[in-house]
């Protein structure tokens, strides 16, 4: 059975360490601060402004002047700080973030990424993401594995207009775990409980790596 959204990000949590700085893309990439293991001190990062981002508020707890870079409203945690987004935007660039969750229209089997643009559509620009993707250590993908037409989004070469090139490390879809190979390809590593490997092989369009069993991935 295919993952909610909110399974996809209690899944991409535990990839989360000790001490990380991390920052969180719009959407279901949001949802990982809900899910992050306690006891665990990672520090949330949000690119208008704001270090030390708890997980959501409680219905009627909401502040409308606390939000993140989607706009929702957030919550905050003992020692967080605020500051400008060049600030922001300079600790992006300096390295200083560990890991990145995204979403995406698209991921190539090379690592490529679209995430902010579809021909035809009005955009007023990619925000922070080309800054996330080409100065983050490392970035994860949270994503369906397939659009509302059935079609995968996991490709030979991206379609759309790129975000950035070879920087994807690992995607995590309502169907499956994958990291990306060197040289190119989707490594499948875990399967959504009672998804079959010919299903993710069936629905994903970039080259698929399959070695041996492929394990149920826990949540």
């Amino acid at each position: 059975m295919a993952l909610t959204k909110e399974q996809i990000a209690q899944r991409i949590a535990r990839e989360l360490k000790d001490g990380y700085y991390v920052n969180l893309g719009i959407g279901i990439p949001t949802l990982v601060a809900n899910y992050i293991p306690e006891g665990m001190d990672v520090i949330l990062q949000s690119e208008n402004g704001l270090l030390g981002m708890g997980p959501f508020p409680f219905e009627g707890e909401e502040d409308p002047d606390l939000i993140n870079a989607g706009k929702q409203t957030i919550t905050t945690i003992p020692g967080s700080s605020f500051f400008d987004s060049a600030m922001s935007f300079g600790m992006i660039r300096a390295g200083k973030v560990d890991l990145t969750v995204l979403g995406a229209m698209e991921v190539s089997e090379k690592g490529d990424i679209a995430n902010w643009k579809i021909p035809g559509k009005m955009v007023k620009g990619m925000g922070g993401a080309m800054d996330l993707v080409a100065s983050a250590r490392y970035i994860i993908v949270a994503m369906l594995h397939t659009n509302p037409k059935g079609e995968s989004k996991l490709l030979p070469e991206c379609t759309l207009p790129l975000t950035g090139v070879r920087c994807v490390k690992k995607v995590v879809t309502d169907l499956a775990v994958l990291d990306i190979h060197p040289d190119g390809g989707f490594i499948l590593r875990e399967r959504a409980p009672g998804v079959s490997t010919d299903e993710i092989k069936a629905k994903t369009a970039g080259k698929l790596i399959i070695e041996g069993d492929i394990p149920e991935m826990e949540i």
